[in-house]
């Protein structure tokens, strides 16, 4: 059982930067792929961003591909959302998730354990 809670959302203006924060516990993250999804109300659940069980390699949705980074910190059983250049649209529940595999996973279903989320906010 893996344990996720997220932290880092806020109220930001357009173009400011945020990062997310996700801490696990139960067991260690380097056995898992990690991956940020946001759902914004009224609309379903996004792929953000992943990387895989090294850090040594990534994958963005496009909407975010060059503004967000992912990265992790197997050590402290940490995954990091870095979010640049935040736009409206942005504007979403964040959510880590941990995946079994080795690899990256854009699709929700590869994943096993998912946090509560954190609200980010961007105002125009």
């Amino acid at each position: 059982q893996v344990q996720l809670v997220e932290s880092g959302g806020g109220l930001v203006q357009a173009g400011d930067s945020l990062r997310l924060s996700c801490a696990a516990s139960g067991r260690t993250l380097s056995n898992f792929a990690m991956g940020w999804f946001r759902q914004a109300p009224g609309k379903e659940r996004e792929f953000v961003a992943t990387i895989n069980w090294s850090g040594g390699f990534t994958y963005y949705a496009d909407s975010v591909k060059g503004r967000f980074t992912i990265s992790r910190d197997n050590a402290k059983n940490m995954v990091y959302l870095q979010m640049n250049s935040l736009k409206p649209e942005d504007t979403a529940l964040y959510y880590c998730a941990a995946a079994f595999g080795s690899s990256t996973y854009p699709r929700p279903d590869k994943y096993t354990y998912w946090g509560q989320g954190t609200q980010v906010t961007v105002s125009s």
